[in-house]
């Protein structure tokens, strides 16, 4: 980060404009104490003030902090975008652009899907269900910021002029059906069988869980029977062999028969604020999936999005599927 923002700011100075490139904590980023993964606390803008007072370019290291230790941070992933967000929000901007290798937000990965369409716009809300389900274009963290503050986000691409996607508070064109189709592979899924069926089994797992600071997704728990019950949960997959060694623990602890253990999935969501007003939306997806005879493993709903697990090895096609679906091709 350091070096491409100074040699970024030598260039310009090299095209005749004055320019200047600042550190993290030379831009005022104070931050947690949690290396790695730090959160932004405060950005105090004055030395970027005064050097624009100056009439000077300024380029700011992203992803970079200090803590109130006085030791130097980072951000963790996503933390160049979020680090944009916060300069626009302390500076009290009117618009925040991000230069991708995209020209905006996609219905689907146009790598992927080559009828994908760019959407003109895209809420708040919808943007940062897409960023959490798997979409890269913008990371959830710096979504959530712009959402905070009330910060317009510009997605533009760094290649060409063509026109990006706003994201912001309200949109004003019609509701799609639904705003696009995201996958994660990054995905573990597990399943703890004949749980006693008494109450306290739940939050004591989860408890464990949320204690090693791991983060459960799509929870599903069956119909007691027989005096017991099975839950199955998934989770990232960096963090599937940690809940895996806490499940069976668990299970041994209150004498369930087994914890069975699967990586090799993927999870396909839908989303769009359309959704509300709309019915018959979910089982439109169902509808594309059985085309293809993908299997659904597990469902997971709220207000703008529909999730669904199924094997990996069907991600890319079940992503076309749902795509053609619902953005049909023209002709």
């Amino acid at each position: 980060e350091e070096i491409s923002a100074s040699l970024l700011a030598m260039a310009i100075q090299e095209m005749g404009y004055p320019a200047i490139s600042l550190t993290g904590w030379q831009a005022g980023f104070l931050t947690s104490s949690a290396h790695s993964q730090a959160r932004i606390r405060q950005v105090y803008p004055d030395r970027i003030r005064r050097e624009i007072d100056q009439k000077k370019i300024v380029v700011v290291c992203g992803f970079q902090g200090l803590s109130r230790y006085d030791d130097i941070t980072t951000l963790g992933r996503g933390g160049s975008d979020t680090s944009a967000v916060a300069i626009a929000a302390s500076m009290h901007a009117d618009l925040c652009q991000i230069y991708t290798d995209v020209e905006g937000v996609f219905t689907a990965d146009p790598r992927k899907v080559p009828n994908a369409m760019k959407l003109p716009e895209i809420s708040y809300d919808e943007m940062l269900e897409l960023a959490t389900l798997g979409a890269q274009v913008l990371n959830n963290r710096s979504v959530e910021m712009a959402k905070k503050y009330n910060i317009e986000l510009e997605v533009l691409s760094s290649y060409t002029k063509a026109p990006g996607t706003i994201v912001k508070e309200k949109v004003k064109m019609e509701k799609m059906l639904i705003s696009g189709v995201a996958k994660d592979t990054d995905v573990a899924r597990l399943s703890i069988t004949c749980i006693p069926d008494r109450p306290g089994m739940v939050f004591k797992l989860f408890s464990k869980l949320a204690a090693r600071k791991i983060n459960v997704d799509v929870i599903l728990q069956s119909v007691g029977r027989d005096g017991t019950k099975d839950i199955a949960f998934t989770v990232a997959q960096n963090k599937g062999q940690e809940a895996k060694e806490i499940c069976e623990k668990f299970a041994d602890n209150v004498g369930a028969t087994g914890v069975d253990y699967n990586d090799d999935i993927a999870k396909v969501s839908i989303v769009g604020a359309g959704m509300e007003s709309h019915a018959g939306v979910a089982a439109k997806m169902f509808e594309a999936l059985y085309d293809r005879q993908i299997n659904i493993r597990m469902i997971s709903t709220s207000e703008i999005k529909v999730s669904v697990i199924i094997d990996k090895d069907d991600a890319d096609k079940a992503v076309s599927a749902i795509h053609e679906k619902f953005f049909p091709k023209e002709g």
